[in-house]
């Protein structure tokens, strides 16, 4: 009987024993085993360090490596199998960067799971394993830049939450017209020896994510037997693969198609004619004073000017009899009650180089339209450049707008874009600043795609960041009213050295509410509902947001027209839920090697900053400081490298 009641108890017995899984001694053994397999910078580990959570690349949840992080450390050789079978709590591995060569050790599969495997850029060979189709957790996959090659397994179709999948610039042979994977988001297999046909859940990526291969079929081009082709006998004809009918267009369809493709090829080139013809005549013509002093002058109205945030690009054409009548005030009003004849006010002792007959004789272009209004890059005869916004919905009294105004001009740091000089008038409201050659942040991350862009790397990001923190903390020494109100990537400006400058400071109090679209609702906090009354809480989350934007490379929502944005303080967080942390970041950015943790400081910062409640975000001082401190320790990695070449080398 005992036997028998035993033998009852034993399952209950076997539900209360935990599971065998490896100990916090057998990790650290197999972490070692690992950093004396491979040669590389992994040697810096501290081995007198008793936690070995602690140890550059190790992440630990309740005592167990979670993520071990080690790309670009110069990891070489072959992994040797008996490590990862000690590290089966891992959710993420990342070992790109590096020159890891041989096949992937086979106890990798386990790794049960895994999520995200980074093992780009490396010599890694042989045929994909089929163990990594076991992994059922996995989510993100990049293999790309090895030499793997063989077929194209069928097998990835198991992976069913697999949203990433990267084989680019391998060996690997065959069609892929068998994969159905159901949930990519980003999907690569260019520059491969594929063929046959792309499958049709496929067909929604771009053409650059199967270039270099002998592939067909959207969106590369038709495969045989589909499309149209040229019948011998000169008739076009329709394929249809599945019902193989051939349809023939009749002589007269022929030529009607063809008269009417040239009647309009040749309205396209007479519009772009008189299109031509209308932007030099507009470069031809001069602003004049005169235009103020005798209203009876034509004044041409404003153009429409295109909706950007400031990106500091011209729109290609001339607009000085725009700004003329900008500045004139376009009132014939005005000008009979003598208001034309008032002059530029000049903050401070400045010499006034050029007073307003110099700024209506010079040239200008249209640098953006913002959230206030409308910016000029005025050239003047004397040779100075000043960029001059014409501020909209002004709905204050003169005095009101000059007491706000003086404020404004008042402010001296050199992290802030001075204010040098303005214009009141019924009409029109000018304010005249300092120039900033480089253009604005936003039209540094998001404007040049092309091949000529030269990449953001850390050092210029984080520094644009901490130019744009002491502007936002001195701004909040001024009292603890006083705010920005308009934090957003257009509004950080740039001189030559990349250094960031905070503008349009002070405005948000100037205008009435209809200033405030909804674009820059992306860089809102929660708990603003009037835009005119902005916290420097609210300032902080605007800032947090901006710091995800210099992280990421994506716009948030509204902030650019035209483009798509995203919610970016609830996608980073999503992403860091699903601890693919790495995949955050802007590609540009992970080409510096050596900065990871530096960043990963700054997107916690960010994140930090984009709390939902004002009272969980930190000053901005704090902000400036933790920047201040994360760039000191990544400038100092840097000058212990350069100071040791010999010893990195020997590892």
């Amino acid at each position: 009987m005992l036997p028998h009641k035993l033998s009852l108890l034993l399952p209950f017995f076997l539900i209360l024993l935990p599971l065998a899984t490896p100990d916090p001694a057998s990790e650290r053994a197999a972490l070692l085993a690992l950093r004396s397999s491979v040669g590389g910078r992994t040697l810096l580990w501290n081995i007198t360090e008793p936690d070995h959570c602690k140890w550059p690349g190790v992440q630990c949840d309740h005592g167990q490596v979670v993520e071990l992080h080690l790309p670009g450390v110069g990891l070489s050789g072959k992994l040797p199998n008996g490590i990862f079978g000690n590290l089966t709590h891992l959710l993420t591995l990342s070992l790109r960067f590096n020159a890891l060569t041989g096949s992937l050790p086979s106890d990798l599969a386990s790794c049960v799971h895994l999520r995200n495997l980074y093992l780009q850029r490396n010599l890694l060979s042989g045929e994909i394993p089929e163990f990594l189709f076991s992994l059922l957790d996995m989510v993100r996959l990049n293999l790309a830049h090895n030499n793997f090659s063989g077929a194209t397994p069928l097998d990835f179709n198991k992976l069913v939450r697999l949203r990433t999948l990267y084989l680019e610039n391998n060996q690997l042979s065959g069609p892929i017209s068998g994969l159905k994977l159901e949930n990519l988001e980003q999907f690569n297999v260019s520059n491969n020896l594929l063929n046959g046909s792309i499958p049709l859940k496929l067909q929604t990526f771009s053409e650059d994510s199967f270039l270099g291969n002998s592939l067909c079929g959207k969106p590369l081009k038709l495969c045989p037997g589909e499309g149209t082709a040229i019948s011998p006998s000169g008739a076009i004809e329709t394929k249809n693969n599945s019902e193989g009918k051939k349809k023939k267009l009749s002589g007269g369809a022929i030529a009607g198609i063809v008269i009417g493709s040239v009647v309009l090829l040749l309205l396209i080139v007479f519009a772009l004619i008189l299109l031509c013809r209308k932007k030099s005549s507009g470069k031809s013509r001069s602003v004049d004073i005169t235009t103020m002093k005798h209203p009876e002058t034509e004044i041409p109205g404003d153009k429409p000017v295109p909706d950007v945030e400031n990106n500091g690009h011209s729109n290609g054409y001339s607009v000085a009899a725009v700004a003329a009548a900008a500045m004139t005030g376009n009132s014939r009003t005005e000008s009979n009650s003598n208001e034309g004849a008032k002059k530029l006010s000049f903050f401070g002792g400045a010499p006034k180089v050029f007073d307003l007959e110099d700024l209506l004789r010079a040239s200008a272009e249209v640098l953006g339209k913002g959230t206030f209004g409308t910016a000029y890059k005025a050239v003047l005869e004397s040779g100075p450049v000043v960029a001059v916004k014409r501020l909209k919905d002004v709905t204050i009294s003169e005095k009101e707008f000059k007491e706000k105004i003086e404020l404004v001009g008042a402010m001296d740091n050199e992290n802030l874009v001075p204010l040098r000089a303005y214009y009141f008038s019924r009409d029109e409201k000018l304010l005249v600043y300092d120039y900033m050659p480089t253009g604005s942040l936003s039209a540094l991350l998001h404007g040049n795609k092309g091949a000529g862009r030269t990449p953001l790397n850390w050092e210029i990001r984080s520094g644009i960041a901490l130019g744009a923190a002491r502007g936002i903390e001195y701004l909040h020494s001024q009292g603890p009213t006083v705010s920005h109100g308009n934090i957003k990537s257009s509004n950080i400006l740039l001189t030559k050295s990349y250094d960031g400058r905070v503008s349009d400071f002070g405005l948000a109090h100037l205008v009435g509410p209809s200033s405030t679209p909804n674009r820059v609702a992306g860089y809102r906090a929660p708990e603003v509902t009037d835009p005119r009354k902005v916290s420097q809480k609210a300032d902080v989350y605007s800032f947090g947001v901006l710091l995800l934007e210099l992280l990421t490379g994506k716009a948030p929502t509204h902030s650019l027209l035209n483009e798509e944005g995203v919610d970016l303080p609830r996608w980073v967080q999503s992403v860091v839920r699903e601890e693919w942390t790495s995949e955050v970041f802007d590609l540009e950015l992970l080409r510096y090697q050596n900065v990871e943790e530096e960043m990963v400081q700054l997107l916690q910062l960010a994140v930090d900053c984009a709390a939902q409640y004002p009272d969980k975000r930190p000053s901005m001082s704090e902000v400036r400081q933790r920047i201040e401190e994360l760039r000191h320790s990544s400038l100092k990695e840097d000058h212990d490298q350069i100071q040791q070449p010999d010893l990195i080398n020997m590892m």
